[in-house]
């Protein structure tokens, strides 16, 4: 073969390992960092190297801490890394490679502060060789942790190791976008927290269980809220709301449509008034998302409760003996479409009945039915005599709240026992 015919094929070769390369780094940005979450992505860089590069793979990430705690970008984090994780594995482990030098540090250490890889070789019982090749996770120059490579018997060639520094380094930004959503997705929950504060405390009447479960989906939170109001004559307003979408514009918007409505029910307006006034008041403003809304006007002294509701799902009673009734009000349009017309409709309420509102995320189940759903919750039987949080916990538990795919806000509310019919007022609903 000719010089030339022998520089031909090495350039075939290197070709063939150029494109091989390649498509190896295609189906890491295709494999790894499906998800927003750091767990997720690490599981997928350890399963992509150990099928193509390496025997055994492991991420040991920094703690995620507050920006004013946050180490120096450069060696004080990854000693911290080394200090509980891989690198210290690499120094016990390969102690000939890794230590022993004049300044002190560990070149693992010097080489993870510069963004190089350190590699190692040491020996397994039996005498079989084992390759250590560890690679830092850098973004902006700030480590989110070390990738740590072992094969058995054979080291990793330059190619290699230059294919696991780069699907390092890809993981490493998904790792970022995870951390950074996960921080977003921490501040929306503290706002919903304080903005879905305790509700306003009912009239001493009027026994009072509320809970919010966020969807345990990878989505943000919603615009699910309730709230009381205490009105004339010992009756209390209840509300549960949802604005439409999730995030932070839902939770801000959520803010906006509890604020306007505290305001309109302080005038003493029957439930299908108040809704006419919020929706009025809200529907002015362009940018406010629609949301649906139920209100019960609790009236102990009377035995009453009037309904209305803009596009929500009616409210049960649950009776002394644990079963269920769905009330049939009527469903008018959500807030904020300006379209108006709610009607109202009262029922007797006893002491011994519970009364229980929540918003879609409790009853609805993706690929059913409303209908469907909400028969299940017709048929659910509490056990008689039960405490509110009980009753919330029984309700829960039977239409598995704590999985929901969406968020879940819900209400219960229970006629204290009266001494006696209070005086005829004349009011009316």
């Amino acid at each position: 073969m000719s010089n030339r015919d022998g520089s031909d094929a090495g350039r075939d070769t290197d070709a063939a390992r150029v494109r091989a390369r390649l498509r190896v780094e295609e189906e890491a940005a295709e494999q790894i960092g499906t998800t927003l979450d750091e767990r997720t992505t690490c599981a997928e860089l350890s399963r992509f190297l150990c099928r193509h590069v390496c025997d055994a793979a492991a991420v040991d990430l920094l703690p995620v801490e507050p920006a004013a705690a946050r180490p120096a970008p450069r060696g004080p984090a990854l000693q911290r890394v080394a200090s509980a994780g891989l690198v210290k594995v690499l120094q016990a482990r390969f102690p000939d490679d890794v230590t022993g030098q004049p300044d002190g540090r560990p070149p693992a250490l010097r080489a993870l502060d510069e963004d190089r890889p350190v590699t190692a070789t040491g020996f397994l019982k039996g005498g079989m060789s084992v390759d250590a090749l560890a690679v830092p996770l850098p973004v902006h120059g700030r480590p989110h942790g070390v990738l740590l490579a072992l094969r058995a018997g054979g080291r990793f060639a330059e190619d290699e190791t230059a294919t696991v520094r780069h699907v390092a380094r890809l993981a490493a930004r998904h790792l970022a976008h995870a951390r950074r959503y996960a921080s977003v997705q921490r501040t929306a929950m503290d706002l919903q927290r304080a903005l879905l504060a305790e509700p306003g405390r009912p009239h001493p009447n009027l026994e009072l269980a509320t809970r919010y479960l966020p969807s345990g989906s990878s989505a943000l939170v919603g615009g699910d809220w309730f709230e009381t109001v205490r009105l004339h004559y010992g009756r209390t307003l209840l509300v549960v709301g949802d604005v439409m979408g999730h995030g932070l514009d839902a939770a801000v918007d959520m803010n906006a449509y509890r604020s306007t409505l505290r305001y309109v029910a302080s005038t003493d307006l029957p439930p299908h008034r108040v809704l006419r006034q919020l929706d009025t008041a809200v529907s002015e403003d362009e940018a406010r998302r629609p949301a649906t809304c139920l209100l019960a006007r609790v009236d102990p002294a009377r035995g009453l409760a009037g309904f209305a509701s803009a596009g929500h799902l009616p409210p049960a009673v649950f009776g002394r003996d644990g079963t269920a009734e769905l009330i049939p009000v009527p469903v008018g349009p959500p807030l904020g479409t300006g379209v108006g017309g709610y009607d109202l409709i009262t029922r007797a309420l006893g002491p011994d009945e519970t009364l229980l509102m929540f918003t879609d995320g409790l009853v609805e189940r993706r690929g059913e039915d409303i209908d469907d759903s909400m028969a299940r919750l017709a048929r659910l039987r509490l056990p008689a005599g039960a405490g509110m949080e009980a009753v919330l916990d029984e309700v829960l538990l039977r239409l598995d709240g704590t999985h929901a795919e969406d968020d879940v806000a819900v209400l219960a509310a229970r006629l204290r026992p009266h001494p006696g019919p209070g005086p005829f007022t004349g009011r009316g609903w």
